[in-house]
């Protein structure tokens, strides 16, 4: 499952989170500051390597969540 959303603070920052789960249980979630991938669970180590290595993808991803969602 994927969960993602976006937040609008009071003083106008916009902010956005990007997480999954798997089986019910948190997987691996989204750092914004450091372009990473955060693995919840052991066996998200694979999908974190492969993930933190797709840097356009993550500046997209951070620019989408706190620019355009």
């Amino acid at each position: 499952q994927q969960m993602y959303g976006c937040e609008l603070s009071s003083d106008g920052r916009r902010g956005g989170y990007d997480q999954h789960g798997y089986d019910g249980r948190d997987f691996i979630a989204f750092d914004k500051e450091t372009l990473t991938w955060t693995a919840a669970d052991p066996q998200a180590q694979v999908t974190k390597r492969k993930w933190d290595d797709d840097l356009a993808w993550n500046h997209g991803r951070k620019h989408y969540l706190e620019e355009i969602c």
